[in-house]
Parts: C-alpha cells; sequence; structure tokens
C-alpha cells in the first residue's frame, strides 16, 4: 500500500469514527451482570444496578459490549437493557437549574454519582432531567456521563 493510499484510509476511519454519535442505553428493571467475554460461560465482572447508564461499543448478536462510567468495558446481554435515558452527575455538588441557563436559580444541588433521568434535550447543550424524588430541572450536557 502506498503512502497516500494509507493516508487516506486513515483519514477515512477517522471521519467515520469522529461522526459516529455515542450509544447509550440503561439497565432496565433488574442489575445486569457484566462478563469478560460475550457468553454466561465468561467470567462475571460487576453487577451494575437499575437505571445505570452504559456506552454501547459493539452489538455481537444477543450481546452488547459496554463501557461503564469509569471507563470499564465489558459484555452484557442486550435483553437487560432499555432505550430509556438516564444520566450520572459527574462533579460534586452540581446545581440543577430551573430553566437552561447558566444564570438560572437552583431546584436543587445532587451529588457525584446521582442519576438522574432525561425527560428531554434542550436548546444549547443542556438536559431536562428528573431526580428519583420527583424533583427537574436543567443540567449541561458536560456536567453528566450517559448522553
Amino acid at each position: 500500500m502506498t503512502f497516500p493510499r494509507l493516508i487516506a484510509g486513515l483519514t477515512m476511519m477517522l471521519a467515520v469514527g469522529a461522526s459516529h454519535a455515542f450509544d447509550f442505553k440503561t439497565v432496565g428493571a433488574a442489575p445486569v451482570i457484566l462478563y469478560d467475554a460475550p457468553s454466561t460461560k465468561g467470567g462475571k465482572l460487576f453487577v451494575v444496578p437499575r437505571g445505570a447508564p452504559l456506552e454501547v461499543v459493539l452489538a455481537y448478536g444477543e450481546w452488547l459490549k459496554v463501557r461503564d462510567v469509569n471507563g470499564e468495558l465489558a459484555w452484557t446481554e442486550a435483553k437487560g437493557l432499555t432505550a430509556k435515558r438516564n444520566v450520572i452527575i459527574r462533579t460534586p455538588n452540581l446545581k440543577i437549574r430551573a430553566t437552561p441557563e447558566d444564570s438560572a436559580a437552583p431546584v436543587f444541588t445532587a451529588d457525584k454519582g446521582v442519576l438522574l433521568e432525561v425527560t428531554e434535550a434542550a436548546a444549547g447543550g443542556w438536559l431536562k432531567v428528573r431526580h428519583r424524588d420527583g424533583l427537574v430541572g436543567y443540567v449541561k450536557n458536560s456536567e453528566v456521563w450517559g448522553i
């Protein structure tokens, strides 16, 4: 392969990779087990609680290779995940705002690791979210993991 063809191929791969959106799923009604291989015969690595978001990296039949909030890669059965969108707060003492603006009044404060349900995407990189206690507000996409 010539050098120009190699560069063209790499450029194309990078362009395709950059245009691919992240695909997140949420653990369904029951916790899921993460395995080191796409089989129930594989080693069990972690149990992920219901509602937790997971990034889908690869699909292989009924199995998905996923990345968790800590960056760990593992396999899980696709049937345990849903299309519902939840996010996890990345920073301590995050203020969830009344409107999608930095200057908006805080509705509540949540700590790092708190799970929020995404109810809709708002303009300008904001998300409308709901806490399990029913409180609703807005966070920036960059303040959460799972979107």
